[in-house]
């Protein structure tokens, strides 16, 4: 394995997270909080020190990246962003266990929005670490090697298996031959929705800082809210404005760059998006007519709440304004399967990912088919394309792994003195990058009461959910590291 390019080009990230904490520097320099602005400086100093220091001494003499170099590389930047950018917590004493430091910065960063912050309003009160927290969504949304490849000039076309390695999804190319401007031009749709949606909440009434961290939130489907009750307290306009973006958010972003071109037939026909906007209609639908019978409100409120939740949870962002661990069973029970199926490829959303379920639905009709055929040959057809074997194995492959995963962080989790439902909700809810869960782990509460161990374990979680687990489990298998 090239290890130096790997080293060289986290070298690269950590020169572009200490530029990225300028922001939150800004932040603090606005509002006057300078105890603040220091922390934020030594840890831009640390990183710095490190990016300099590793493009030093780990110069590469080529620059070829593989598919391996590629898996190394994002679970490497992902893993040291993440290190670093907690350090802001822990030297303001906000957060001052590094573990929960971790956990919290981990859960940015995934767009997973879990917290270990019972109350964040008593726990943060600079806005300068408020919009740093909630500007891991952003940048973790599209991807940080995405963010370094649109940035940056990368060393040849071999890049790809960077952005394969990091953008969720059974299928990732190209969206033009350039790969630098395929980067680019997901960068530019990603930033021209968030401009939009914020925009749109200062319309409606809320502040511009407010604004700001609830669209880093919201595009990166990742839910940090800066107030105990997420976004409850905020009017129904700027709710309804939340719902219909974390949709959008949940979207393949290729075919966005499809209605730019002008190129409606592709959209139109993705059976992936029929798919993602048909489940969760339906399922807004039935929660509705389910809290309507239980809830003291009216059907307009009851398909605000509905609505908000199914794009929240189906998109994975974790955002919240009502307390959905008190509904009746059948609305949890439908959340709980959202949490699972998550939103489409190629988005900001976690979740085994629409395209890979209705794979998965084919691929059993398919075998029913034989059983009663054994003759017939069925082809797959998956936007408009045929679907290879390759391809189908590598989703069912997935799917296993996917289950075995979620099986042993689990069991993991079950030395903890808590229920059932709060070990697995906390393991689908870190796993699939949805932050909140059922019962101990719901809306209203946290993940603070967990040990640091089953921390590091659930964090572990959250990245190999957002790497969509091959980059993390190659990264910890020792015999990965060996040169060929």
């Amino acid at each position: 394995m090239n290890r130096r390019i790997v080293l060289f080009t986290v070298g690269r990230i950590a020169l572009i997270e200490t530029a990225l904490l300028i922001l939150p520097m800004i932040v603090c320099l606005i509002y006057g909080e300078y105890s603040i602005l220091f922390c934020f400086a030594v840890t831009a100093g640390i990183s710095l020190a490190f990016g300099l220091v590793l493009r030093l001494i780990a110069r590469p003499r080529n620059h070829l990246i593989f598919a391996r170099e590629g898996f190394f590389i994002v679970a490497s930047a992902w893993i040291f962003v993440s290190a670093v950018g907690a350090l802001p917590f822990v030297f303001s004493g906000s957060i001052p266990n590094y573990c929960d430091a971790f956990f919290e910065t981990v859960s940015g960063f995934t767009t997973t929005g879990a917290s270990i912050l019972p109350n964040v309003e008593e726990a943060i009160q600079s806005q300068g670490l408020l919009f740093w927290r909630s500007f891991t969504h952003w940048i973790g949304g599209m991807g940080v090697l995405v963010f370094l490849l649109a940035v940056l000039p990368s060393g040849n076309e071999r890049s790809i298996h960077i952005l394969r390695a990091e953008v969720p999804g059974p299928m990732v190319g190209k969206l033009v031959p350039r790969l630098k401007d395929t980067a680019k031009i997901l960068y530019l749709i990603y930033f021209a929705i968030t401009l939009l949606e914020t925009v749109l909440l200062i319309a409606g009434g809320m502040s511009l800082f407010d604004s700001l961290v609830h669209t880093f939130g919201t595009a990166g489907t990742g839910g940090f809210g800066i107030k105990a009750d997420s976004v409850a307290s905020y009017s129904p306009y700027c709710q309804w404005v939340i719902t219909v973006f974390m949709l959008i958010f949940g979207i393949n972003f290729n075919l966005f760059y499809l209605l730019l071109l002008k190129r409606l037939r592709p959209v139109l026909h993705s059976a992936e998006l029929w798919a993602y906007l048909g489940i969760a209609a339906a399922a807004t639908m039935v929660i509705t007519w389910d809290i309507s019978k239980y809830a003291d409100c009216l059907w307009p409120e009851s398909l605000r709440h509905a609505a908000f939740q199914v794009s929240s949870i189906m998109t994975t962002t974790g955002f919240s304004t009502t307390d959905f661990n008190a509904w009746p069973s059948l609305s949890k029970s439908i959340l709980f399967l959202l949490m699972l199926v998550g939103g489409c490829a190629g988005s900001t959303a976690g979740g085994l990912k629409v395209s890979r379920v209705v794979l998965l639905f084919r691929m059993a009709r398919r075998e029913l088919s034989r059983l009663l055929h054994p003759r017939s040959v069925r082809v797959i057809v998956f936007e408009e394309k045929r679907a290879d074997e390759p391809m189908l194995n590598s989703v069912a492959l997935y799917f296993v792994v996917y289950m075995m995963f979620i099986g042993g962080v689990f069991l993991l989790l079950s030395f903890e003195p808590f229920n059932l439902e709060t070990n697995l909700s906390a393991t689908v809810a870190c796993f699939n990058n949805v932050g909140p869960g059922f019962a101990g782990v719901g809306p209203t509460a946290s993940y603070a009461a967990y040990s640091d161990l089953s921390k590091l374990v659930l964090s572990l979680a959250m990245l190999a959910g957002r790497l969509e687990i091959f980059p993390i489990l190659l990264f910890f298998s020792p015999s990965s590291w060996k040169a060929q």
